[in-house]
């Protein structure tokens, strides 16, 4: 009997049409012969299952479910395809755990820590992963700026703390730039992260759960024709992202035995993406992606893809494993 597969996306934040996208791919490829997939809209105004009609039924959140035609449906499983909150950040991981329904995505905790950029570095430092300097902020501390740039220097990264898809960041290049930075980071979370600036290299490498083992996919080399790998860079071309990374044997064995020493002691499951910059030629971790972008520009479905995995066979597994688990 095929299993009812509810594909969330959506989400409370500013990336909601990434997830829209993301969810989509996932709901075009998952196999028909093996799953139904049914869409489902997570807006902070309503959650709702869309069919291909565009029609909409309401999911009574006391039990995740919907009623159609005056049939009611459950899920067997749900893969997650909402980037940022309320997808990412363990509420959804936690709301699902305690229905019991199976999810593709790590636990509620690992969500909840690798969204916090600050608390993720924190946890990982005593571990000796290398990151770059970094200065904390909450809205409403004393902005004392000569403070911040002795401890960062310039030019340094502002970045809101919570969030993704390079929303709330900043590249500083001089004192005065610095507040408004701050300013526009504050518009996306309370708390932001003033991080030094690397000069390097940078990469991102996904690392899965795959048939029962933990997987290290090829090396993505993120070249990017604006100053940073901002949102423009990401998502409009404004970027080149080479598969496999252009990068010594060395520097991939360095990258990947760190990558995965993460995803282990986060004790992580599902997708993950974390990104890299190689400084002094040793890699320094920036942060890690617990439900990466899924469309077919992604990098993790790039990826997957180097290593032979077709994205039927990447969601399929997710949620096999999903309801091993």
């Amino acid at each position: 009997m095929k299993k009812n597969i509810a594909i969330i996306m959506g989400g409370y934040s500013s990336e909601y049409e990434i997830s829209l996208k993301s969810g989509n791919v996932v709901y075009e490829t998952l196999d028909q012969e093996k799953y139904d997939a049914f869409r489902i809209h997570i807006f902070k105004d309503k959650w709702s299952y869309v069919n291909d009609n565009g029609d909409e039924f309401p999911i009574d959140k006391n039990d995740f479910s919907t009623q159609v035609n005056g049939q009611k449906i459950k899920f067997d499983c749900v893969f997650n395809a909402i980037h940022g909150s309320p997808g990412e950040d363990g509420y959804m991981q936690a709301y699902l755990e305690l229905l019991h329904i199976p999810h593709t995505s790590c636990n509620m905790y690992q969500a909840a820590l690798t969204f916090n950029k600050r608390d993720l570095i924190s946890t990982l430092k005593p571990y000796g992963i290398k990151t770059a300097e970094n200065y904390f902020l909450n809205f409403g501390d004393t902005i004392n700026e000569d403070e911040i740039i002795n401890k960062v220097g310039l030019p340094c990264f502002v970045k809101a703390n919570k969030a993704g898809s390079s929303f709330g960041i900043s590249k500083v290049y001089k004192k005065e730039e610095l507040k408004p930075a701050i300013e526009n980071s504050f518009k996306e979370d309370n708390e932001i992260i003033i991080e030094a600036f690397l000069d390097g290299v940078e990469v991102s490498v996904g690392v899965i759960s795959y048939k029962g083992e933990t997987l290290v996919l090829p090396i993505t080399e993120i070249v990017s024709e604006n100053d940073f790998f901002d949102y423009q860079a990401k998502y409009e071309g404004k970027s080149q992202e080479i598969t496999p990374a252009r990068i010594s044997k060395d520097y991939k064995n360095k990258v990947n035995s760190e990558a995965k020493r993460i995803y282990e002691i986060l004790k992580m499951k599902g997708f993950s993406r974390s990104e890299f910059i190689f400084k002094n030629d040793q890699p320094y971790f920036l942060e890690m992606n617990t439900v990466p972008g899924l469309t077919k520009e992604s990098i993790l479905p790039q990826q997957a893809n180097e290593a032979g995995i077709s994205l039927k066979a990447l969601f399929s597994n997710a949620i096999e494993e999903a309801l091993q688990n």
